[in-house]
């Protein structure tokens, strides 16, 4: 089932060193139709990893780096008039690609940030009132660098919601860095990627995603979870009916990873400690006791327990 998914993990793993889990995280993230937000220290890869995605799978690319100038036109396109013939023609922008990377998108407006909310939702977008439909497959990475660090915005919770993960590339290992010094001391370490799948070939996995059987326990598990994110003394917003759907999807994900035609109970945990930490908030009080998100999902996944399915 999944000897596709070796052969692109393979292939990134010539240009990605030491970072098996976060491709297979992205991976899984592209089979289930979902966008990737990459927040990082600047350095460790967030752009490679991107690129290496794109060109393993044969799909057309664009990057849109973000500046605290860029506007909404530069992302979506715009409607420029012809004198000659006194007509508008529209020109769509880079975002109208398969595998969009936005750089350091915490660097621009939050105006600009929303430009991206109708396209990672709709997978179209509207200028002066024509729809234009992305390729597909379609995916969105998003990068940013932690807030702590100068000249950043924070990302609207309606753009963190459009986002099935959030990840952390990481510092490599001390032998990952060994290995890829190495590599790139004898020339190895490659700058381009191959491809060695096609976009039908993508099409047909996402498919296959779907088909991947969860059952009514399952669900009600998944449901479960979202409910106790929405009902913690500590949260202020817990997760969206957007959430939920796209945890479900992830978890199926993560389950053709594995080679299963069928979730359990541990695909949707994985799923949900990795599609709903990032979307819900804190209260005051939480943040000044210095609470974490990751600490309150992983107590919530401690708390609520799967029922055995009286079907089975």
């Amino acid at each position: 089932m999944n000897e596709k998914v070796e052969i692109l993990k393979d292939n990134m793993e010539q240009r990605i060193v030491g970072k098996g889990d976060v491709l297979d995280k992205l991976i899984a993230a592209l089979l289930a139709e979902g966008h990737v937000l990459l927040e990082d220290v600047p350095g460790v890869g967030k752009t490679s990893l991107a690129k290496a995605l794109a060109d393993s799978v044969s799909l057309s690319f664009s990057r849109i780096q973000c500046t605290p100038d860029t506007m909404p036109s530069d992302i979506i396109g715009v409607s420029i008039y012809n004198s000659k013939n006194q007509t508008f023609k529209v020109m769509a922008g880079p975002v109208v690609n398969n595998i969009v990377l936005i750089d350091e998108l915490n660097r621009t407006s939050p105006k600009t940030q929303s430009a991206m909310l109708q396209v990672m939702e709709e997978q179209k977008v509207t200028i002066d009132g024509k729809d234009i439909a992305v390729p597909q497959p379609f995916m969105v990475i998003g990068t940013q660098n932690p807030m702590e660090m100068a000249g950043t915005y924070p990302l609207p919770e309606a753009q963190l919601d459009r986002f099935m993960l959030k990840l952390s590339v990481g510092y490599p290992t001390p032998e990952a860095s060994s290995d890829m010094a190495r590599r790139f001391l004898e020339g190895q370490l490659h700058e381009s990627t191959q491809s060695v799948l096609l976009a039908h070939d993508i099409a047909k996995m996402r498919q296959e995603v779907k088909d991947v059987s969860i059952k009514d326990n399952l669900r009600d598990y998944a449901v479960e979870i979202v409910d106790a994110t929405r009902n913690n003394a500590e949260i202020e917003c817990g997760a969206s009916p957007r959430a939920l759907l796209s945890m479900l999807r992830y978890a199926q994900a993560l389950a053709y990873m594995a080679d299963r035609d069928y979730c359990i109970p541990e695909d949707i945990a994985s799923a949900a400690m990795l599609t709903l930490t990032h979307r819900i908030i804190l209260t005051s009080e939480a943040k000044l006791s210095r609470t974490t998100k990751d600490f309150l999902m992983k107590k919530i996944l401690e708390q609520v327990k799967c029922h055995e399915n009286p079907n089975s």
